[in-house]
Parts: C-alpha cells; sequence; structure tokens
C-alpha cells in the first residue's frame, strides 16, 4: 500500500478513436517510497532539510499518478514551489525561476520512462566543470567535487560520442547527494545523482560516473521495455562504460576493473547456486514483486558477457560500436525487448546471420537469455596482467601453508597499488576468511596502518576481514569507522558481518550510539539485521529514557534485503 493503488479513469464513449483528449488529476502525495526528506542533521552542512527522489524501479508511482512501466514514455513539465534558499534541481532539459515567487518550472523536451523523473532540493550550489558540465552539492563539499571532476566529465562525453554517436540531452550536471541516498548513483537524466560518500575513492568515483554517463545511450534513450530484461540496459551500460575507460584510461585499467567485477559475481553465483532463476538475463517477475529486488551482479555482468561475446563475434570492437550507434538512432526515445536488439544486430551483420551464430552449440543466444548460471563466455582480462598478476601473487603469498613468505609479502607497499588492486585483493582474503590467526595477525602488522589513510572502499573491506577473523586488536577501528558513516553501503556490510559472527552485542553497543545520526530507513534495516535470532524485544519507552541512552526498538521482523539467500556484505553493486 505504501506504493499507492491503481486508478481507472473511464473514457467518454463519445470519444473517437485516436482523438486527442486531457485528463486532469488533483491528487496529494504523502510520504510514499519514492521521497526522502532528510532533518539538516542528517546532511553534510547541518544547515538546511533536504529532500530528493529515487524513482527505479517502480517507486515513482507513489510521486505522482504515472504509467509507472518502462514500455510507457513521455515528456514532463513539473512547477515547484520552495522557501527562500533551496535550490530545487529536476531531471529536465529546461529549467527557469521566479525569485519573487520562489517557484522553479521545469520541462522534459524528451520522452521518459516515469522512473527517470527525479527531484531534488536543499543547500546546493554549483560550478561549471565543463562547456556542459557543472556539478552541484552542499557548500561544504564543492571544493572537493570540483578538484575530483573539473574538465575530465568532457573528456568521457566526449569519447562516449566517438563511439555511439550525439549526446542528446543537452546538459550533462552531477549532484552530490548526502549520504542517506540510498545507491551509489542513479542515471537521470541531465542530472545524474550520486552519493557524496564515494567522492573520497576516486577509482570508484570514475567507474560510478562514466557508468552514468553511458546510460544516456543505453538505458535513458534506448530502454527495457520490461523489468524482466533490465540487463539490456545494464549489460549495454556496463559494455559502453568500459569501452569508454578503454578509451580514456587503457585496457589494463579496463580488464581489472572487470576482474573485479567478476570476481564478484562469481561470489555471488556461489552463495545463490548454479540453478538460482534470478542468475537468469530473461528472469521472470512475479506479481507483487518489486524488480529492485530481482536487480544483481548478473543483471550487470553476465548481461555485460553477453554484449561482449556479441562484440567478439564481429571480429572487432568498432565494428561493433557501429551497430550500437545505429541501433541507438534506430531506437532512441522507445522501449525495446531483447528480441529487437538480437534482430537489429543479425541485420546489421548479415554474414553472422548467414552462419547461424544465434544457434552456435553451447553459445546460443536463447540459452545465454534463458539458461540459469555463471555467463557461458567471459572476456579475455590478459591485457591486464600488469595489474592483476601481483594482486594474484600476494594473494598466493598469504594463503599457502607454511607462511614462509611473510617478509616477502610485507615488502609489497600497497599504498602504491591503483584502489582496484587492493580491492580485489582485499575480497580474496574475505572470500578465505576465517584465516589462520597467524595470518591475521601478521596480515595487520603489515598493512593496517597502510589501510588506515586509504579510501572507505578499501577500508570497510579491511575492517570486514577484521570481523570475519574476530581480530579483537583492531576492532577499534570497526567502531571509528561505524561511528563516522552515514551510508547504506558502508554501514550494512559491517552489522551484517557482525551478526552474524559473536560480535552482536559489539553492534548493538555501536548502534545504540550512533543511531541519531542515520536515516530512518536505514536505522529500520540495522535493526532487523539486529533482530535476528533474537526473541521479540520489547519497545523501549522513549518516555522514560534519557538522553544518554538513545531509544530503540528492535523488531521481530526481517527484511527483505536481510532475508534472502545473499546479502550485502557479500556483493556490492555499487551502479
Amino acid at each position: 500500500t505504501d506504493y499507492g493503488s491503481s486508478l481507472t479513469v473511464s473514457l467518454p464513449a463519445a470519444l473517437q478513436p485516436h482523438q486527442p483528449f486531457q485528463i486532469i488529476v488533483r491528487y496529494t502525495t504523502a510520504d510514499g517510497p519514492a521521497i526522502w526528506w532528510l532533518d539538516p542533521e542528517l546532511t553534510y552542512g547541518n544547515a538546511k532539510p533536504f529532500v530528493f527522489t529515487q524513482g527505479h524501479s517502480v517507486c515513482n508511482r507513489s510521486f505522482f499518478p504515472c504509467f509507472d512501466t518502462p514500455a510507457v514514455k513521455c515528456t514532463y513539465s513539473a512547477t515547484v514551489k520552495a522557501p527562500a534558499g533551496i535550490q530545487v534541481l529536476m531531471s529536465a532539459t529546461q529549467s527557469s525561476y521566479l525569485e519573487e515567487e520562489g517557484v522553479y518550472q521545469f520541462y522534459m523536451e524528451y520522452p521518459v520512462p516515469a522512473y527517470l523523473v527525479a527531484l531534488v532540493a536543499g543547500d546546493l550550489i554549483h560550478a561549471d566543470i565543463g562547456p556542459r558540465s557543472r556539478v552541484w552539492a552542499e557548500p561544504c563539499l564543492l571544493p572537493t567535487a570540483i578538484s575530483k571532476l573539473f574538465g575530465i566529465v568532457e573528456r568521457w562525453l566526449t569519447a562516449a560520442e566517438s563511439l555511439y554517436g550525439p549526446y542528446i540531452w543537452g546538459r550533462y550536471d552531477i549532484v552530490f547527494l548526502p549520504p542517506s541516498f540510498p545507491i551509489v548513483a542513479m542515471e537521470n537524466p541531465c542530472l545524474t545523482f550520486i552519493i557524496s560518500s564515494i567522492l573520497e575513492s576516486d577509482e570508484f568515483l570514475i567507474i560510478d560516473v562514466i557508468h552514468e554517463v553511458a546510460h544516456s545511450w543505453f538505458g535513458n534513450a534506448v530502454t527495457n521495455a520490461t523489468w524482466e530484461e533490465m540487463w539490456l540496459s545494464e549489460g549495454l551500460a556496463t559494455y559502453a562504460q568500459r569501452r569508454i575507460t578503454t578509451e580514456t584510461y587503457g585496457a589494463a585499467f579496463t580488464c581489472l576493473e572487470t576482474a573485479f567485477r567478476l570476481d564478484a559475481l562469481h561470489r555471488q553465483m556461489k552463495l545463490l547456486g548454479e540453478d538460482n532463476p534470478v542468475s537468469k538475463l530473461q528472469v521472470k517477475l512475479e506479481p507483487g514483486v518489486n524488480p529492485s529486488n530481482l536487480m544483481n551482479l548478473f543483471t550487470y555482468e553476465k548481461g555485460y558477457c553477453f554484449v561482449y561475446y556479441l562484440s567478439q563475434l564481429c571480429g572487432d570492437p568498432r565494428h561493433f560500436d557501429s551497430f550500437l550507434r545505429a541501433y541507438i538512432e534506430k531506437y532512441k526515445f522507445t522501449s525495446v525487448v531483447a528480441q529487437d536488439l538480437l534482430d537489429s544486430f543479425l541485420n546489421f551483420f548479415p554474414e553472422l546471420k548467414e552462419q547461424c551464430v544465434e544457434s552456435k552449440a553451447g553459445l546460443e543466444f536463447e540459452r545465454w537469455l534463458n539458461a540459469t548460471g555463471p555467463p557461458l563466455a567471459e572476456p579475455d582480462l590478459s591485457q591486464g596482467s600488469s595489474l592483476t598478476t601481483p594482486v594474484e601473487t600476494l594473494f598466493k603469498l598469504w594463503t599457502t601453508e607454511p607462511l614462509d613468505s611473510v617478509a616477502a609479502a610485507s615488502s609489497v607497499d600497497l599504498t602504491k597499488w591503483r584502489t582496484f588492486q587492493t580491492v580485489l585483493f582485499l575480497d580474496r582474503l574475505l572470500d578465505g576468511s576465517p584465516l589462520p590467526h597467524e595470518v591475521i595477525k601478521k596480515l595487520s602488522e603489515c598493512y593496517s596502518s597502510q589501510l588506515d589513510s586509504m579510501n572507505a572502499e578499501i577500508r570497510i573491506r579491511w575492517l570486514q576481514i577484521v570481523v570475519r577473523n574476530d581480530y579483537y586488536p583492531d576492532l577499534y577501528k570497526v567502531r571509528r569507522f561505524l561511528e563516522n558513516q552515514m551510508s547504506r553501503m558502508y554501514t550494512i556490510p559491517l552489522y551484517e558481518d557482525l551478526c552474524t559472527g559473536t560480535l552482536k552485542s559489539f553492534a548493538l553497543e555501536i548502534f545504540y550510539q550512533t543511531q541519531n545520526q542515520l536515516h530512518p530507513n536505514l536505522r529500520k534495516t540495522i535493526q532487523q539485521i539486529l533482530s535476528q535470532g533474537l526473541n521479540p524485544l520489547p519497545a523501549i519507552d522513549t518516555t522514560a529514557v534519557t538522553t544518554d541512552t538513545p531509544a530503540m526498538v528492535l523488531e521481530d521482523k526481517v527484511s527483505e534485503a536481510t532475508n534472502g539467500a545473499i546479502s550485502l556484505r557479500d556483493v556490492n553493486v555499487s551502479a
């Protein structure tokens, strides 16, 4: 019921076929899944309230009356009134502001699906970072955002245009949202939403922004017509993202990032089992199921592997780029199904059609779409060996018994590694946890101080290793990390690990101290994690609790996010 109910409008009997008509719906929106209200203390500046919307995948039906399906696209306009000092932005191609009335006007001139209508309002200021791009952020964050992105977004847009044709949305602006933003990034046209927490992790920021740039062509211009085929947006956007990074940062970096993601895919495969239906590209959406629950690494990485396989059939990726340009030109501003893509591919390459590549034994297109399990083929990542081989070598030094190679291992300076090298190494140690106590002790002696100065994507992985190995000397670092984090992606994995092992009381203690700095939605999710395996706990009478003991109610109910076969601590889907 949070998502509202369907509205049926009976048209007049006298209405002729194809006769234009207008429907006016007067409505009021209450709190719903699409709309996130933040008190000032949940922002970085602590000065003004903040609100943003998140429509993907079926949340915007709680924001405004709409055909909430990716199969339907339309233009939109909006009028927004806001108090003085509150900046309002929307995913629109045109905007204006009447200062004396405090009224913003927005218009999206191109048809978009309902989930791409987005609004944000708060204490936001901007700076231009390129000829068609600017960043918006809270005043205390803007200098960092400028320093990270000045000049390079235009470089990414130009590379994408050289591959896939003109950027059709006019401006490409970015707004950095408070840590309560529930995902990492969202490809709202003209105005990408990104969580501010990612600003400290340069390589993740690069990949996340380039992925959203790629969505300007794959997902926004051409959209999957059904949520059962999300790979048509995510798989193609991931492929395009990696073509862009190859053009701008080289093949070795792209192969390293791909190896990191495919490692995560295989980790998810082990957890889910190879027969799990959610590992299909064409997943069956049952009535009443939120499509967002079906988004997983298969949507991205198995989809990417299929698109990469198609590109390899062409012999040269530049030939496949030409096909994708033609595909975008043919279907832009419409929604498609997988057969549209595959028919277009075979028609563009008639020689492949003559060879019946769609029926090649073991690699049939139908099998790619409907078989469970891992990708039928994976890309050759040998061009990244200069970056991945040191990771594999160091991992073997730490995991081969007897542990005689500590001296060689300890001589490796992780501060000179790329972020994706370090997270790949730590993820593999996580996969092997719990480790022998001697190993975890030596790891801490060698690397803990180095890792302390690194970004949050690295630090959280080391802290997960600490927790999964019950390494008490470094537990204080877990507390310090959680005391300073307010985002889902840096809190949920650690709380899940703490509650899976023997450290639930430690987790409860930290949560009591920090819950007031968390968004209510995140607070509720952590409460549900903490309540697993416990008897129903009585609600605490908040009127009788002093300010020294923050009130908490632990619900005897486990959310979908923590009750499935897989949890966030095992797989971090980043975009």
